[in-house]
């Protein structure tokens, strides 16, 4: 299926893509499949990195050019030890953008930017996009309290544009966007596109397995909480008995989970200990975490693979965002692009017939 024309803004004549809407570089789940579905759709796929070892990186990268010519990215941890190690791989295979979840460090953004590299941060807070904007970033993902996986507390409708007024770089917005009239909001309020997780995650082409993005589509909003308790830091996910269980855990269970985890996330990313505990001194550095909020950190990467790979959603977490609770449905991405710029066009539209159309 093929999308009508849309809105042409700051985004898409940046990163050279038909439709000013992102696919998140959502762990286990932003695959080639998935990144590849989403760029011949016309959208900006990102592909998750943090979860891959280097030549498993390399290896995704190739695989989703094997599949389109359209331009897609890589999200990064800026905190990784082996962080430039994948820039160069970036490099080397000519990855059109760099997303990053925490803000990159001006060398990394440097060495990008030289070889012609988008960078695009994703932040919560005003401050963070002012930074990234002075270090010569090339745009900026936003994301309200409303969004999945580790979040902050102010919602998309304030955040968004405190951002928009602080810096002049396209800002694209996300948490709490599924649809054309989202679209055509965030746009109202000065963004260049919108990013979306949940909803990407819940298409025909993401590798998720059908017994879990059943329960993402049960999921009411009373079913979506954020929780601290499984990392330290707050953390929007769907409600389930493992969550209430490990909130009622004690300090001394969940330390030893943390541990058990470390261990085997260690296995999966091919990251040595040396390596990992580097990581969590640069994690601790940025977030300020106490030593035992960064042993619990290792729990979040392997509880979300038993719930998004494995199809355990009663022994993993499953990270959503709140707008979960307004989605029914499993399209194509071609599908879901299509229809989101479709009811944009008649948003707009219906706009320019309403109390303030001529």
């Amino acid at each position: 299926m093929t999308a009508p024309p849309g809105p042409q803004t700051a985004l898409t004549r940046l990163v050279g893509v038909r439709h000013p809407l992102v696919q998140t570089g959502m762990g286990w789940v932003a695959g080639p499949r998935l990144v590849s579905a989403v760029a011949n759709a016309g959208a900006l796929g990102i592909l998750a990195s943090a979860t891959m070892t280097p030549e498993g990186l390399r290896a995704a990268v190739r695989e989703v050019g094997s599949r389109t010519k359209a331009p897609f990215g890589v999200n990064l941890r800026a905190d990784a030890g082996d962080a430039r190690e994948r820039v160069r791989i970036m490099i080397d295979e000519g990855v059109r953008v760099a997303s990053f979840a925490l803000a990159p460090t001006k060398d990394l953004m440097a060495e990008l930017k030289d070889a012609g590299v988008l960078v695009i941060p994703s932040v919560g807070a005003r401050r963070h996009a002012e930074k990234v904007a002075a270090w010569g970033a090339d745009a900026v993902v936003v994301q309200g309290g409303e969004g999945g996986g580790h979040t902050g507390d102010v919602a998309t409708t304030v955040l968004l544009p405190q951002v928009v007024d602080a810096v002049d770089i396209p800002v694209v917005a996300a948490g709490g966007f599924c649809d054309g009239r989202g679209l055509v909001a965030a746009l109202a309020y000065g963004a260049a596109g919108v990013a979306m997780g949940t909803r990407f995650l819940l298409t025909a082409e993401s590798t998720v397995p059908d017994a879990v993005k059943a329960r993402y589509l049960a999921a009411t909003v009373k079913d979506i909480t954020v929780t601290t308790r499984v990392d330290g830091l707050p953390h929007r996910m769907l409600r389930t008995d493992l969550v209430t269980a490990l909130e009622r855990s004690g300090p001394l269970r969940s330390l030893l989970r943390a541990a058990r985890h470390a261990s085997a996330f260690r296995h999966a990313s091919g990251t040595s200990w040396p390596a990992l505990l580097a990581d969590g001194l640069s994690l601790r550095h940025e977030k300020r975490l106490t030593w035992s909020q960064l042993l619990l950190a290792a729990n979040t990467p392997m509880m979300l693979k038993s719930a998004l790979v494995d199809g355990d959603p009663d022994r993993g977490l499953m990270a959503s965002g709140q707008v979960a609770a307004r989605i029914a449905d499993l399209p194509t991405c071609a599908e879901l692009i299509a229809r989101t710029v479709r009811e944009a066009r008649r948003t707009h539209e219906s706009l320019h017939r309403g109390p303030f159309g001529t």
